[in-house]
């Protein structure tokens, strides 16, 4: 409700400046105080629900897919496209996500779509492992053979009888990436290579705090708690896919 009816609970303009209320503490008419140009906190990480979400399903949706379809035919197929594919792996694993990111980031420059396409170009390995390892459980399997006996095509027996049953790890893992993708937005965010000010989103507002944590701390806090809060929301939820698909299979 918050992502996508912000106006409804937030009771002022993400950007409404108010030079009268600078960096004023929580109050009963702003809940979660002012910033350093008078605008509402409360306000502000209400609004940036829409933005972190669109992150975290953005971010992570693309990854998913072509991991999912690289890792079905990789795990099937086997030989020396899995291979190949473990030297991609080991070349991606090797530098700390974040890093490779970043760094992609900076060549594309900052902003949101190429945060997506940044994301996108390094993440699908991790699903692409996770899919391909199932599969290649999947396809020793007795129903696997009687497809095959049965004269079906690779890519019937991939995706409509293996990839069904090697898929449920991948979805857990990408309610977990949610999460994560949160995280990673976040600190793009307060790098500067995220979404850009003025816009409402937690890491761009707790940059906008961090000069004065000792005076004004609620300009940073409340959306790094909204960031703990929300992530936790996504890893519920994984826990309980989880535990649904766990009871179906």
């Amino acid at each position: 409700m918050l992502a996508f009816i912000p106006s409804l609970f937030a009771p002022y303009a993400p950007e409404a400046f108010d030079y009268n209320a600078l960096l004023q503490g929580p109050s009963a008419a702003h809940f979660f105080g002012t910033d350093s140009f008078g605008r509402d906190v409360f306000s502000r990480v209400i609004h940036a629900y829409t933005i972190d979400l669109q992150i975290a399903v953005f971010a992570t949706i693309a990854p998913f897919i072509i991991g999912t379809f690289v890792g079905a035919l990789v795990g099937y197929a086997g030989g020396i496209s899995e291979a190949i594919f473990g030297r991609i792996v080991d070349v991606v694993v090797t530098f700390p996500f974040l890093v490779l990111v970043i760094a992609v980031v900076s060549v594309l420059g900052p902003g949101l779509i190429n945060m997506y396409i940044a994301i996108g170009v390094v993440g699908w390995v991790f699903y692409a492992r996770l899919v391909a390892g199932e599969i290649k459980v999947q396809r020793r399997l007795d129903y696997a053979d009687a497809g095959r006996a049965m004269g079906y095509t690779p890519m019937r027996i991939i995706f409509r009888h293996l990839l069904p049953n090697a898929i449920t790890p991948a979805i857990v893992y990408w309610m977990t990436d949610m999460a994560l993708a949160i995280l990673l937005g976040s600190s793009l965010g307060y790098l500067g290579l995220g979404a850009q000010p003025p816009a409402s989103e937690w890491g761009v507002q707790i940059a906008d705090g961090k000069n004065f944590m000792s005076t004004a701390w609620w300009i940073s806090v409340f959306p790094g708690s909204a960031i703990v809060l929300t992530g936790l929301g996504f890893s519920l939820v994984g826990d309980g896919i989880a535990e649904l698909l766990r009871v179906r299979r």
